[in-house]
């Protein structure tokens, strides 16, 4: 019975974990897709409209974690993540579908909207279903999902990106290449959709509904009870973790890898093997992660990502500065990739799923996730022009001093979880 119940919590956990997956190609992919579409929609020569449809997603993303909170606390854990997987299908085949560049931005916010509801969801539903010995490595079980999503992005932008030197072999990429790396993501989503039939509510979802129901409440808490002085401490720390983990400015190479590796010497096809290399080193390091995130504890881990990627990106801003190019700079964001897959990567969802009390984690996560995808906006949004005006140099030395002081904060603020249940977290971390 015991090894019964330790494979279904495996099984429950894993298929929570596909939203990360789509999360993962859903957000990765347009990165492959956008020489190809931009001709398409001639937009090559206008910033703005390229910038729209990199960012019509991520706000898709803020809508998906702003709303994933409460009804998460009202409807339960189990019936958003069905209606994420939903999303996801009707964006992959709508995206892939539409010649009108509006259409496709608004078939582009709804697999946002279902980016920002399984980013909140699965990592809280994934904490609340998990033995404490185990529920770093649980948890951590999204983020190996993300990067594989990712890495499946990458390598199906690659298969499907006929050689660019080929001008018959560029006008397919553009007509119809840069449609079926959106379609892929169909099966994959259809598959989390069924699977989502078979998993339970969570237990402490159940448990909180049952206890307000006694009490005569409702089961959801608002924004004015979390906002309360007494999760002050522990909503500050979420916060910081949330947008640090977009503002350490990894995601950038997964979002604009073309101008980052044109800029390190590299053509489109040479970009495209490239990005799969930094795919690969996503994925081994997050499996690396999953074994000691037990072993090193969270707030190693973390320390270790923020001042590994400080020091960095202040090398790789003054191999740029020196005008370097080739293979060295190709290892330096294989190195960052490395890093924050083993650390910042997981480590958030993690610390995020485990420091908030359950009466206030729906609306907890869902905040701090909204944070974050704010993060991702403004860095996704801001690194063009950074880029620009800064040169790739100026930009990435920005991110360095992010990182330092984020590790000065994290120093002094972030607890160890690692081994602690839920309920012991709470006592020790919100102020009475």
């Amino acid at each position: 019975m015991q090894e019964f119940n330790k494979t279904f919590t495996y099984f429950i956990c894993l298929v929570s974990a596909m939203g990360g997956l789509l999360f993962g190609y859903d957000w990765v992919v347009i990165g492959g897709a956008k020489p190809f579409y931009e001709l398409y929609f001639d937009i090559t020569e206008s910033p703005l409209m390229q910038g729209v449809a990199m960012t019509s997603a991520l706000i898709g993303c803020l809508l998906g974690a702003l709303v994933a909170g409460s009804a998460a606390d009202r409807y339960g854990r189990k019936p958003l993540l069905m209606v994420s997987a939903v999303l996801f299908t009707v964006s992959a085949v709508a995206t892939g579908l539409f010649n009108d560049f509006t259409l496709f931005n608004i078939a582009r916010f709804v697999g946002g909207v279902g980016i920002g509801v399984a980013s909140a969801l699965a990592p809280m539903y994934i904490a609340e279903v998990s033995p404490a010995d185990i529920r770093g490595r649980m948890v951590s079980l999204n983020q190996m999902t993300i990067v594989l999503g990712i890495l499946a992005a990458q390598v199906v932008n690659m298969l499907l990106a006929r050689d660019t030197a080929m001008e018959e072999n560029m006008a397919w990429n553009v007509a119809w290449g840069w449609r079926w790396m959106f379609w892929a993501e169909t099966l994959p989503a259809a598959l989390f959709l069924l699977l989502s039939f078979f998993i339970p509510e969570s237990p402490v979802y159940l448990r909180l509904k049952a206890e307000p129901l006694s009490a005569g409440r409702t089961a959801d808490a608002g924004m004015d009870e979390l906002l309360q002085r007494k999760y002050g401490r522990v909503l500050l720390l979420g916060l910081v973790i949330a947008v640090f983990q977009q503002w350490c400015g990894t995601n950038v190479i997964f979002n604009y890898a073309q101008e980052i590796f044109v800029s390190a010497g590299f053509d489109v096809d040479g970009m495209f093997i490239n990005i799969v290399i930094t795919g690969v080193a996503n994925v081994i390091f997050t499996i690396l992660a999953l074994y000691t995130i037990e072993k090193w504890g969270r707030r190693t881990l973390i320390l270790l990502g923020a001042g590994g990627l400080g020091v960095i990106y202040l090398v790789l801003g003054t191999c740029y500065f020196l005008g370097m190019t080739g293979v060295l700079m190709v290892a330096l964001v294989v190195a960052a990739i490395s890093v924050y897959a083993m650390t910042l990567g997981p480590v958030t969802w993690t610390l995020l799923a485990e420091i908030f009390p359950h009466r206030v984690r729906g609306i907890a996560m869902a905040t701090c996730t909204f944070a974050l995808w704010v993060g991702c906006c403004t860095l996704t949004f801001s690194f063009p022009s950074m880029n620009a005006a800064l040169g790739s140099s100026g930009t990435f030395w920005i991110y360095s001093v992010i990182c330092m002081g984020a590790f000065l904060f994290l120093f002094r603020n972030c607890p160890e979880t690692k081994g602690k249940s839920l309920e012991q977290l709470e006592k020790e971390l919100v102020e009475r």
